[in-house]
């Protein structure tokens, strides 16, 4: 994310490398996009750390190999922090585009786990799983005959075991953190899979519905990773209710419809599915247009379908520092002026909100 890799060198082989598959779903190969970005306070005395492991997403990719969004999530939550902290934050983020929740448990959670070692370290926060989902539903998009759903089972187990470990590692690892966060993860394409599938069911021996057929599988994941942070000791990121319904109470029920949809402590696996498959499934939009009102909407996903969109500039992968780009006048309400107007200012801001009130 910024001006070469801390300590790992990309290789143009390895640039030549990491394409993407046909349509923009995963990258075909990996590669690693790691970023430190300190955020300088005037007058700070001290300095804290944030370490966010990830894929694309929390990299904040943007289409290239050696640039990255500065202000993705973790570092929108950085300058939350700061600003809460009255203090310098050092946003380290040891990312791999196009991981799978195994590669990014093994290799950036285990492998990297100095960085969440530091006796200065606060906040740890994670996201996986979401190209073992893209992929899947990539190989399953190109069925033709009879549907097997074998691939969608093995990514829903691995995203499950993973994110376990994931968990038990952190705790075991950053032992100075004060808060350990878990961002679920959102729909991209939501619109685009609402088409029939080339193979047909082998139960009914009709086509299905992509969408129909591939939400299910992310209810179930998103409820397994919220359960998961509880048992933990882990707070929970609802990015999926964040990105996929409205500011605004759409269907006059009296709820707005993201706190409709919301993960909900001590409610089961099957009820949760029900509310996000059926009995709110009306109110789920695209978030290529996430209505923050009645009346007005941004586009909190990149022109590949896949990524959020970011406010800002980018940074090439390595490390740097600068002051906030908010002034402390400038966020009102734990809000900066653009929170709900980009997909990582938005999951960014909803991270803060799970953050240790002081250092």
């Amino acid at each position: 994310m910024f001006s070469r890799p801390n300590g790992q060198g990309v290789s143009l082989a390895v640039t030549l490398a990491a394409t993407l598959v046909v349509g923009g779903d995963a990258f075909a190969s990996t590669i690693n996009q790691n970023t430190s970005w300190t955020i300088k306070r005037s007058g700070a005395t001290s300095t804290y750390r944030v370490v966010a492991y990830g894929d694309s997403i929390f990299a904040g990719y943007n289409g290239s190999f050696f640039s990255v969004a500065k202000r993705a999530a973790p570092l929108v939550e950085g300058e939350y922090l700061a600003k809460d902290f009255n203090a310098n934050i050092e946003v380290v983020r040891r990312t791999k585009s196009g991981a799978k929740a195994d590669d990014i448990y093994n290799n950036k959670i285990v492998a990297e786990r100095s960085y969440m070692q530091t006796s200065n370290t606060r906040v740890v926060t994670f996201e996986m799983c979401g190209n073992d989902y893209l992929q899947a539903r990539s190989a399953f998009s190109s069925q033709t005959g009879t549907c097997s759903y074998s691939g969608l089972d093995k990514a829903l187990a691995n995203c499950t075991t993973y994110t376990e470990k994931a968990m038990q590692a952190i705790n075991t690892y950053a032992t100075a953190a004060k808060a350990k966060i878990v961002m679920n993860i959102y729909y991209p394409g939501f619109d685009a899979d609402n088409v029939l599938t080339s193979c047909t069911d082998p139960s009914t021996g009709a086509k299905i519905n992509k969408r129909a057929r591939f939400l299910p599988y992310l209810a179930k994941s998103n409820w397994r990773t919220c359960n998961l942070a509880e048992k933990y000791g882990f707070k929970c990121a609802d990015a999926f209710a964040e990105m996929m319904a409205a500011d605004y109470d759409s269907n006059g029920d009296g709820q707005i419809d993201r706190d409709a949809i919301r993960y909900r402590s001590g409610e089961s696996e099957a009820a949760y599915v029900t509310r996000i498959t059926s009995t709110f499934a009306g109110t789920l939009r695209d978030a290529n247009t996430h209505f923050v009102s009645s009346s007005a909407s941004y586009d909190y996903i990149q022109s590949d379908n896949t990524h959020p969109t970011y406010y800002g500039s980018t940074i090439g992968t390595g490390s740097g520092s600068g002051a906030p780009d908010f002034s402390d006048s400038a966020i009102v309400n734990g809000q900066n002026a653009q929170w709900n107007k980009w997909g990582h200012e938005r999951t960014g801001w909803i991270l803060s909100t799970l953050d240790p009130a002081t250092p």
